[in-house]
């Protein structure tokens, strides 16, 4: 497997989200990014930070109404506790539209390509032949994962993916389209792709693991 870095802001890219010209022959069947709403929640956990923060704050509120301050004292005392948490919740934010802003995946009838990075721009160039097998998880609004388990040999570090890495695979990282939407359409697209290049039969279905009960989807495979 080859890694590119392509040392050049976005605008001079020479197709959008690709390092180099595609070969002649080769066409892209899918380009997007990932949702914002979903990176923001499911990735970098913002619902759950904000009510960290919440709870916080109450508690600082209540300690400092045992000390017998009155309930106008409470707002003065409360304002840098607030900034700080404000100061937090809107930096995580902040990286999750960075992540989303300069995240673009790109799916061609030969490769994944996975261009990322907010300071350092990396773009993985990810064979299909390569890929041994692709999995699928939906949330309730359509938006999922789709990770990439390569061929044993082929190896990214799981610091130069996150958080474009399935969560909790350090060992054996695996390269992941996060939180796109439609990604029931990609991953058909990537199936029918990786079989037609590696003469396989494509699936006749594709197992999906949607959100149920508590909301946590589980994770099946798609292609093989």
């Amino acid at each position: 497997m080859t890694q590119a870095i392509s040392g050049h802001e976005h605008e001079f890219e020479p197709e959008f989200g690709l390092p180099e010209a595609l070969p002649s022959g080769e066409r892209i069947l899918w380009q997007g990014a990932p949702d914002f709403r979903a990176m923001a929640v499911q990735v970098f956990h913002l619902r759950k930070l904000g009510l960290y923060f919440l709870l916080l704050l109450l508690l600082r509120a209540s300690y400092l109404y045992s000390t017998g301050l009155a309930p106008l004292e409470l707002l003065p005392a409360m304002i840098w506790p607030l900034a700080l948490a404000l100061v937090g919740f809107g930096a995580v934010a902040s990286l999750a539209w960075l992540t989303v802003k300069t995240t673009a995946y790109t799916l061609t009838d030969r490769r994944v390509v996975m261009r990322i990075g907010i300071v350092l721009t990396l773009s993985f160039n990810l064979p299909l032949g390569r890929i041994e097998t692709a999995d699928l998880r939906l949330d309730r609004q359509g938006c999922g994962d789709i990770p990439l388990r390569l061929s044993q040999g082929d190896k990214i570090a799981w610091l130069h993916l996150w958080p474009h890495v399935r969560p909790w695979r350090v060992a054996q990282p695996e390269p992941t389209l996060r939180c796109i939407p439609d990604a029931r359409k990609v991953a058909g697209l990537l199936a029918k792709a990786w079989a037609e290049l590696t003469n396989n039969p494509p699936p006749n279905s594709l197992p999906v693991a949607s959100a149920q009960g508590d909301g946590r989807p589980q994770w099946q495979a798609s292609l093989t």
